[in-house]
């Protein structure tokens, strides 16, 4: 079935893999204050996850908590960190899940 006509297709993220393309959704693990957090287990990479606020996304590693890469408003870095920081072992135990090819569990919001 197609889309409706004025309704984009979805976007799912696209992981390139030993020169071959799979799709591999990005589960969400937590929403707050309009920032939407994702994860995705890629082996090579230590653990971090995707933090996505309007048009700006930034990737946070986990351990230690840091920003990696990407921009954000400074209020939205804040609450980022600040949430990974309240929730790391949470973190670590969903990038686990994920390597075993489990689906993670949801993770609280910042209060």
């Amino acid at each position: 079935m197609g889309f409706a006509m004025g309704l984009a297709k979805p976007e799912i993220p696209v992981v390139r893999e030993f020169s071959h393309e799979r799709i591999c959704p990005m589960p969400v693990i937590s929403k707050f204050y309009g920032i939407v957090i994702r994860m995705l287990f890629i082996r090579p990479f230590d653990v971090h996850f995707h933090a996505i606020y309007d048009n700006t996304e930034l990737i946070v590693g986990v351990s230690p908590v840091r920003i990696i890469q990407g921009d954000a408003p400074g209020r939205v870095r804040d609450m980022v960190t600040e949430w990974a920081v309240e929730h790391q072992q949470e973190l670590l135990d969903a990038w686990n899940r994920l390597s075993a090819a489990q689906p993670p569990r949801a993770i609280a919001p910042l209060r």
